[in-house]
């Protein structure tokens, strides 16, 4: 019997309905966890990376699990053409290791980021949101080993779950994944007809994906969850199909698959993808005018810090990692700084005093040059902020609402990630742990030098 294999990370938690489907589809499924052998992986047919909060989303939804010893070994079997699905937080790892789209070198090329519910141009919610949506089956059948019980505009009754499921591609990637049919589903309402809007649109993806996939169709990451309805059957017999009957892609032909005696021409495109991710600049930090910055850090253990220093010491890359949290507060220019500094202390708004220290970390101000010096050269830092900073704008507005704050014009919220290595080794450990993505998605977050070298 056809089996698969179904993957779980600590913190997942969508293994019995994901087994479930698996078997009403005519298959066998077994659990697979992260710390088994991996050579065990050879003897199944297919994987299911299932949903769930892998590594709690530490650093971000996905990131962990896709640096996890695991994944290269399920990479190398679906190069031998075996179907690899991943729903959920199965799809935000695939998209963190570059497995979908599938860029030269597994070259990440697209980000799962944080919900954005749009209507009529306004930002109705962000973050996690459970319900109910259709999506539509966008290319032709074969196109994918999930889809060929589908055909094409044919729409299915779906939940959703999650609060990172925005798919941010960039448009000219965008633009080939359309041309060799590998945006797999779509977004629609229960008529089939695409909107942008929120809720035929639950989450902001451009283009209303709901899943994709890589070129030779065998690897597909979905945000929705067919494992949790009948109505999402024919996904999974459609892998069992492909299973039985594509055993492997034609390596000389990859638009061709075997099926039975004959052959079948698929409707993908196996030329290589024009685009290429783009060299990452950092820019250096500079505040803006007339505004300040408070630092936060925990005086609890910082289990997220803890699995990013890790996981990077498992990739062979020794260091110290602190992180803490970072708040730019840019007031009106007649505002006194330090009072109001005062106030957004006294609201607690910004930090849980139970819990975190506000420090003096570094001591920047004003229009600073972004470029600070550092305790004997040891300690390098990095800013990250999210390019839609929902966190700042909701907490301007209850600054502003709640406290009566009007004086602040804009509030940025960021991370600060302070990395400790030996100085004749700080340079090529940054950049090390620059190339594992682990610290951000370049097309979901920016990335700043706050003291560097």
């Amino acid at each position: 019997m056809t089996k698969i294999a179904i993957i779980q990370f600590p913190g997942s938690n969508c293994e019995s309905e994901s087994i479930r489907a698996i078997e009403q589809a005519g298959m066998e499924a077994e659990e697979f966890l992260w710390n088994r052998n991996p050579e065990d992986l050879k003897q199944f047919d297919g994987y299911f990376i299932v949903g769930g909060f892998s590594y709690e989303d530490r650093s971000r939804a996905g990131i962990i699990a896709a640096l996890d010893p695991l994944m290269p070994f399920i990479r190398a079997e679906a190069e031998k053409g075996k179907p690899v699905l991943g729903i959920c937080n199965g799809a935000q790892i695939l998209v963190e290791t570059g497995m979908v789209p599938g860029l030269a070198d597994n070259a990440v090329g697209m980000a799962l980021a944080v919900n954005k519910r749009i209507q009529n141009g306004k930002v109705l919610g962000t973050g996690f949101y459970n319900a109910w949506v259709h999506i539509q089956l966008a290319v032709p059948s074969e196109s994918s080993a999930f889809s060929l019980h589908m055909k094409p505009g044919e729409y299915i009754k779906v939940p959703v779950a999650h609060g990172e499921g925005r798919f941010i591609i960039p448009g000219a990637l965008l633009e080939e994944m359309k041309a060799k049919n590998l945006t797999l589903f779509r977004y629609c309402d229960a008529n089939g007809s695409i909107s942008e809007e929120f809720p035929i649109n639950p989450n902001g993806a451009v283009y209303n994906l709901a899943a994709v996939t890589n070129v030779q169709g065998n690897v597909t990451a979905m945000m929705p969850h067919p494992e949790r309805t009948d109505a999402g059957q024919p996904i999974f017999t459609s892998m069992r199909e492909y299973i039985q009957n594509e055993k492997k892609i034609n390596i000389n032909n990859p638009s061709t698959r075997r099926r039975g005696q004959g052959e079948v021409s698929t409707s993908v495109d196996p030329t290589p993808f024009v685009f290429t991710s783009s060299i990452l600049e950092l820019t250096p930090y500079s505040p803006t005018h007339h505004s300040f910055q408070l630092t936060t850090t925990l005086n609890i253990t910082d289990n997220e810090a803890i699995t990013v220093r890790n996981t990077l010491k498992q990739l062979g890359i020794d260091c110290e990692i602190k992180r803490m949290t970072h708040w730019e507060i840019t007031a009106q220019p007649n505002t006194n700084l330090q009072q109001l500094e005062e106030r957004i202390i006294a609201s607690q708004e910004l930090f849980n005093p139970r819990k975190e220290n506000i420090i003096n970390f570094p001591p920047l101000v004003g229009e600073g040059q972004g470029r600070v010096s550092t305790r004997d050269g040891r300690e390098n830092t990095l800013l990250i902020r999210y390019k839609d900073d929902f966190i700042g704008q909701q907490k301007e507005q209850a600054l502003h609402d709640r406290f009566g704050l009007s004086d602040i014009t804009d509030l940025r919220h960021g991370t600060l990630w302070k990395i400790s290595a030996p100085r004749d080794t700080i340079e090529a450990t940054v950049q090390r742990i620059l190339d594992t993505h682990i610290l951000f998605n370049p097309y979901s977050q920016s990335c700043f030098t706050y003291g560097l070298y």
